[in-house]
């Protein structure tokens, strides 16, 4: 692509963020809030806001992009011709949202069948904005923009680890990821797509999830590429369709961690 497609692409990705966040905001901490269970038998709530903003990013895409083919996780796929598919996690997180906590974010992926190019991760609550791809990794957020750059930390020892919840996966999966936390000096739970925003913006080494969807992935590797880091599986291959995920803030500590979860878990 070059520069001027580049360019509207990511113009397209701020406006859509926008749009989300206008919508989504209201509804944050509202006792009015409504939502709906999609899980029996448990707990993954949906709310209004998280419908809200999908809407208003398609609005976007329909006025600006209208030939590029659409993912979203509350309104599913739409066909296009331009061989660009966006992808849209509206509310990133809405357990932490429904609880007030500010750590859900607006996640937008740009892919096509040779993987993601550009990321976005936006938090409109804080007024912070992550993204990476054409030659940008940035934030902006109140201490103003600057540029995204991942940690040097070589070795488990010295790396901060994260995950969103304590019970990962299936038995040999957490047994696997018990085993990196085991060796790591810090580990923290519960951020959701905040966590990988951190590994962007040099304040963390590793997330480490599994259980994904691709709407769920696309944003964050698109933007912890961009800032120097590594996104892969737990075999080493490509995590841009979700399933289990390390993201690692670069090559060595990925190589480290890669090697416990790869020999004690399988896809």
């Amino acid at each position: 692509m070059d520069d001027a497609q580049g360019k509207d692409l990511l113009d397209t990705a701020h406006e859509m963020a926008d749009a989300a966040g206008a919508a989504i905001l209201p509804f944050f901490r509202s006792a009015g809030l409504t939502e709906d269970n999609k899980l029996a038998g448990g707990y993954d709530p949906v709310t209004e806001a998280d419908r809200a903003a999908e809407q208003a990013m398609r609005g976007v895409l329909a006025r600006r992009r209208p030939k590029d083919a659409i993912l979203g996780e509350e309104f599913g796929t739409k066909d296009g011709d331009s061989g660009l598919t966006w992808v849209l996690d509206p509310i990133d997180g809405t357990r932490g949202f429904v609880s007030g906590t500010p750590t859900w974010g607006v996640l937008i992926g740009l892919s096509d069948d040779t993987g993601v190019h550009m990321g976005m991760i936006d938090q409109p609550y804080t007024g912070e904005r992550f993204w990476g791809g054409f030659g940008q990794a940035q934030m902006r957020g109140p201490m103003g923009t600057r540029p995204l750059t991942t940690r040097q930390t070589q070795r488990l020892p010295e790396a901060i680890l994260f995950t969103t919840f304590p019970e990962v996966g299936s038995d040999a999966e957490r047994a696997a990821f018990q085993a990196v936390a085991g060796r790591v000096k810090l580990v923290r739970y519960g951020m959701d797509c905040y966590a990988y925003a951190l590994v962007a913006a040099g304040q963390v080494d590793l997330v480490i999830e599994c259980g994904l969807h691709t709407y769920d992935v696309q944003g964050p590797i698109g933007v912890i590429q961009a800032a120097g880091g590594i996104v892969t599986n737990w075999q080493g291959g490509p995590a841009h369709m979700g399933g289990q995920v390390i993201a690692a803030a670069n090559a060595a500590l990925h190589a480290e961690a890669l090697d416990i979860l790869a020999g004690m878990s399988k896809c």
